[in-house]
Formats: C-alpha cells, structure tokens, sequence
C-alpha cells in the first residue's frame, strides 16, 4: 500500500537518506534542499512516500504565488524502489490531495528537458505538456475534470 506521510523527527534521517540513480540527479534536487525550500517558502507540502511502512521517495506540492498555480513541486523515488509502480500511485495521491484540500482545477509541474521517462509518468496519469518551456523545464498541467482517477 503506497500513502504520502507528513515528515516528522521520527521519519526525518530515513527520508533525507532516498536519492535517485546517478544520471537522475541534474532533474531533481536532493530531499535536504527540497526541505530547504518547504521552510522558506511557506506555501509548500512536503510529504513522504511509504510502500508497506519504508520510505520509498518523497513529493512536495506548493503554491506558485506569482503564478497562482498548485503545482507538482518535487518528485522522487529512491533508486532502490523505481518501476514498481509506487511513483503513478504517489502521483495519484498528490493530485488527490490538492484536489481534495483546496479544490485546485488544475495542476502544474515542470519536467527537465530530455527527462523523458517522468514526462512519461506525468502523462499516465493525465498530465498534458502546455508547450510553455522555461529554465529548462517544459510545463504540463493536469485538469480533473478531464480524468479519471486511478
């Protein structure tokens, strides 16, 4: 069973401890600066991602103030657990979340160019490119209305 868990001190060091593979890196930061990121800018939700009570990859959700947008914030899972199907199901439950908690009718994220295989993921799940790319990054937006949760 995959759930996103709120990061306390009990859960802390095991999730500062997941890192994707070595060529995932330059598409995603590390947990401590993603964390970094959540104390400083306060409209951020950090979560852990738990595969039957371990660890397996964390998310983060926020608010883009300038933009106002909900978005897909930070992604990953630890090298250890990827293709197990435990990303599309976190996905899942963050596009849950946001539309649950504030009623969001759309969702963006930002997937490195050439990270094919997330832009792959995003997809299966109902995320749509928008054609924006900026900073590197290529934009997609998911609508709940027009999907079906899995």
């Amino acid at each position: 069973m995959v759930e996103l868990k709120e990061i306390t001190p009990d859960n802390f060091e095991e999730v500062l401890n997941l890192k994707v593979a070595e060529h995932q890196k330059s598409f995603v930061s590390t947990v401590a600066y993603s964390l970094a990121q959540a104390w400083l800018y306060k409209s951020a939700y950090p979560f852990a991602i738990y595969a039957d009570e371990k660890a397996v990859g964390f998310i983060m959700l926020g608010y883009y103030e300038a933009r106002k947008q909900y978005t897909l914030w930070k992604f990953l899972i630890d090298e250890r657990y990827q293709n197990k199907g435990y990303g599309r199901k976190a996905l899942q439950l963050a596009i849950d979340y946001l539309i649950d908690t504030f009623e969001v009718t759309e969702i963006f994220t930002g997937v490195s160019l050439g990270n094919e295989t997330a832009k792959h993921l995003y997809a299966s799940v109902g995320f749509e490119a928008t054609g924006v790319v900026e900073d590197n990054m290529e934009e997609m937006k998911y609508v709940p209305h027009r999907h079906k949760t899995i």
